[in-house]
């Protein structure tokens, strides 16, 4: 099939924090910019229901309303989105090549912000039950919580963050962690230990998830005594809900052997340039050591920058 071809100053492949930011910053330097993003814009942090870092709100922000608002100002400035995927890429020569199942977009500058996405527990019996008594993203799925025990696998943030949000709708949560401490910021902490519906099993990791339809039951080990226990649902229930928030893996796949990476991270310098000319890299997929929006955001306007400085070397 003949693909459709486009032509754009700077195709952004990812509309998570850090590629709406790199399109703000591209769209204010009068750059035919193109956002393609796979699912959701916005990102990750559209399932966060508060998010209390992100300077300018006191009072916290909705993820998803502050995706919003970055996503408003990158129209503003002319930035066109296509909701696809990308099923190959040719960044070889001068002009790199983006294509999706229909179009061939061809660009002076790439900048990849392809972000996270969670890492699954790994236990036996997960991958049957996925969409059906386990879930990543609490606010999709926290009317399905409504009067039902909720487990929360992990001690990070998100976790922890996402545990304290559907003591709103179970009937009681329990957040499952491996070790016999939280590793959230503390200020999230002290609210968890404060949260009356929320309780804590400590140096423990799932061993095996069972059912059909929905969860029956988990098998839960004690990292320190190998001991194991089973978890049923509790008298008159006939099911429990689980979430795995265990960690992040990055959405790199499809540039394996394309730019240097490590850990399936990709490598940039200080200004977001990977190992191929023209190509930068912003946010989450990239190596790093904090990975939050402020940080993506950022990453996002200097990678623009950079490749608005690319594209005026080439003329």
């Amino acid at each position: 099939m003949t693909k459709k071809r486009e032509d754009y100053d700077v195709v952004i492949i990812g509309g998570g924090s850090a590629g709406l930011s790199a399109g703000i910053y591209c769209g204010r330097a009068r750059l035919k910019t193109l956002i393609i993003e796979q699912s959701l814009i916005g990102g990750l942090i559209t399932s966060t229901e508060d998010l209390e870092n992100y300077p300018g709100f006191p009072n916290g922000v909705g993820g998803e309303e502050l995706m919003n608002l970055f996503c408003d100002q990158a129209k503003k400035y002319g930035v066109k989105f296509k909701l696809t995927d990308v099923k190959n890429i040719d960044f070889s020569g001068k002009e790199k090549i983006v294509e999706t199942y229909r179009n061939a977009y061809h660009a002076k500058a790439v900048i990849i912000a392809t972000g996270v996405k969670p890492r699954p527990i790994g236990c036996s019996g997960e991958a049957e039950l996925i969409g059906k008594g386990i879930s990543f993203c609490s606010t999709c799925d926290a009317n399905n919580c409504i009067d039902k025990d909720v487990y929360v696998i992990g001690g990070g943030d998100s976790a922890v963050e996402e545990a304290m949000y559907l003591t709103k709708f179970g009937k009681k949560v329990t957040l499952i962690h491996r070790r016999d401490e939280l590793r959230a910021a503390k200020s999230i902490q002290e609210k968890a230990f404060k949260c009356e519906r929320l309780d804590f099993i400590w140096d423990t990791v799932v061993k095996e998830i069972h059912g059909t339809d929905s969860v029956k039951s988990m098998v839960i080990e004690n990292v320190k005594t190998g001991e194991q226990t089973t978890i049923t649902p509790r008298e008159g229930d006939q099911d429990f809900i689980i979430f795995p928030y265990v960690g992040l893996d990055p959405v790199t796949k499809i540039f394996d052997g394309v730019v240097d990476m490590k850990n399936g991270f990709i490598k940039t310098d200080e200004n977001m340039a990977t190992s191929v000319p023209g190509i930068f890299a912003a946010g989450d997929c990239r190596v790093k050591s904090l990975r939050q929006v402020v940080t993506a955001a950022a990453d996002g306007a200097i990678a623009a920058i950079e490749a608005e400085k690319h594209i005026n070397s080439l003329e």
